[in-house]
């Protein structure tokens, strides 16, 4: 068996995890698979693809024991992998199209199978301390089929010229990240710029917040908008909860709940279900997967926690946000205080947010330090009123006074994208005027990001202990500059679509960039 052969029932895609650790005798190789995408191909089919790809990361690491498999191109499918935990593999593969909209980057699809996994490490914790909690593994399946397709469906196109956010499943078919997102990137937060009058006051919102909480080990993360202000989270945790409060909790999610729309949404607006071929209820999303695997009839999947659920979160009378993603029990009318599991303490804690205008205050509270449960979050949440209501309407009114709008950030003539990846930081263009690129600038960029994603890769595992600093500059079919500049633990990537033909021209734009807006960081001298 080839491996173009591999995804030729799936329609053109397939994504599995599984467990290196499980069904290594004959007869209980089922007992390895936790999640495969479509839910409806036979189980030999499954099995096949898993074998594949254990077999090959068997193969690759004959040749690299110190260096995970990442990818293998194969004629007409590209095999994308990602080892989430030690023996738990997520793999992707994908179909080769020549079509342009379905270009993508191998770097950009094992950030999504990443970011699918950082997410689900928030809310559920690791899928081994599951595995070891319930070997027979029905419920982390369930868990993770619900979740990856509550995350699948969860990037809603806004408008036609908005591409911060994506569908990926859109009609019968989930569609991939395309060169559309070439100046995006994933695990990174995008900052608001402030002043020093109003990082002062943000400092003392924050000290005021924590302190109201009684425990030393709490946390906060503020918002403005969609762009982060403050954190006292570690640096993979300030990405996991600014990702989920981008896509959920900030007013623009909120207000995107009401009103946006999708492909998927169909019927009255007060259904929570997204509907379609492969969504539905979380009792029906467990069936295509589990009906045929013999878990217990007393198994009930129907109210597991579905946080990334469209228009579960609204705001309160008080400020505060509300949801009734997390209940007390099953079936139980009550809904309690959301909760998450830090990925650097391992820490489980309340989550409560308020919201004033533009400002989001997220605060996470210690679960062992709140005695009194749902009376010691209302006892929190009344000292925050009594206390922080006033500071955060002062440093809600000192950020909008410094803000520019959505093209805050936008440099006449510049198409760009910049990522300090030691900080985890990203600033790019605003996606009305990235939309405004043709599609041969666009393709040319993912081309051009794609060749910086192998030459990293490939520094990555040279032992000269030093990051390589790149220069690559392009012209596009339809003549524009496309730029990439890599140093010192920084990226940037440009497209003039305007510039003069020379490559002294673009090359001196990029020095009144880089000298403006990065303190000289891609500067030659």
């Amino acid at each position: 068996m080839g491996l173009s052969s591999v995804a030729s029932n799936s329609e053109g895609m397939q994504l599995c995890i599984f467990d290196l650790r499980r069904g290594q005798n004959e007869g209980q190789e089922l007992d390895k698979i936790l999640f495969f995408y479509p839910a409806d191909l036979p189980f030999s089919t499954q099995l096949s693809v898993i074998g594949l790809s254990e077999g090959l990361i068997t193969f690759t690491r004959i040749f690299s024991p110190e260096a995970a498999c990442e990818v293998i191109e194969a004629e007409r499918h590209s095999h994308v992998f990602f080892e989430a935990e030690p023996d738990i593999w997520m793999v992707v593969i994908v179909e080769k199209n020549k079509e342009a909209e379905a270009i993508w980057r191998v770097e950009g699809l094992r950030k999504v199978l990443k970011e699918v996994h950082s997410l689900f490490l928030m809310f559920h914790g690791s899928i081994r301390s599951l595995l070891e909690k319930e070997p027979a593994a029905g419920s982390v399946r369930s868990q993770l089929y619900i979740f990856i397709m509550d995350y699948l469906s969860a990037f809603e196109k806004r408008s036609p010229l908005d591409y911060c956010c994506w569908d990926f499943l859109s009609s019968k078919k989930l569609q991939l990240p395309s060169f559309r997102d070439s100046l995006k990137e994933r695990a990174t937060v995008q900052m608001l710029t402030v002043g020093r009058e109003a990082a002062i006051e943000v400092q003392s919102l924050v000290r005021v917040v924590e302190s109201c909480t009684g425990s030393q080990s709490s946390h906060s993360l503020l918002l403005f908008q969609d762009l982060l202000v403050s954190t006292t989270l570690s640096p993979d945790d300030t990405i996991n909860l600014f990702t989920y409060a981008v896509l959920r909790l900030t007013p623009r999610a909120l207000s995107a709940g009401l009103s946006s729309w999708s492909y998927l949404r169909k019927g009255s607006a007060a259904s929570t279900a997204v509907t379609g071929p492969t969504m539905g209820s979380a009792a029906s999303l467990s069936e295509p997967f589990h009906g045929s695997r013999g878990t217990s009839a007393g198994d009930d999947h129907s109210h597991a926690v579905r946080p990334l659920q469209h228009d579960r979160w609204s705001k309160g009378r008080d400020g505060f946000l509300i949801t009734d993603i997390w209940q007390a029990e099953p079936a139980s009318l009550v809904s309690v205080t959301p909760s998450i599991w830090l990925q650097q303490t391992e820490e489980k804690m309340y989550l409560c947010a308020y919201q004033h205008k533009s400002l989001t205050f997220i605060l996470l509270i210690p679960v062992s330090s709140v005695i009194n449960g749902e009376q010691g979050i209302l006892a929190v949440k009344q000292l925050v009123l009594e206390h922080a209501s006033l500071k955060m309407l002062k440093v809600e009114e000192k950020l909008s006074k410094g803000w520019g709008g959505e093209n805050a950030y936008h440099v006449s003539g510049y198409r760009y994208l910049l990522v300090d990846g030691d900080r985890n930081l990203s600033r790019a263009s605003p996606p009305g005027k990235v939309a405004t690129l043709t599609k041969d600038s666009l393709l040319a960029l993912s081309k051009l990001r794609e060749e910086v994603d192998i030459e990293k890769s490939r520094a990555k595992w040279d032992n000269d202990g030093h990051e390589k600093d790149l220069e690559i500059c392009t012209r596009a079919r339809n003549n524009a500059w496309v730029i990439s500049q890599v140093t010192r633990g920084k990226e940037l990537y440009m497209v003039l679509e305007n510039a003069n033909e020379t490559l002294l021209y673009a090359s001196d734009a990029v020095q009144k960039f880089s000298n403006r807006y990065c303190n000289g960081a891609f500067s030659l001298d």
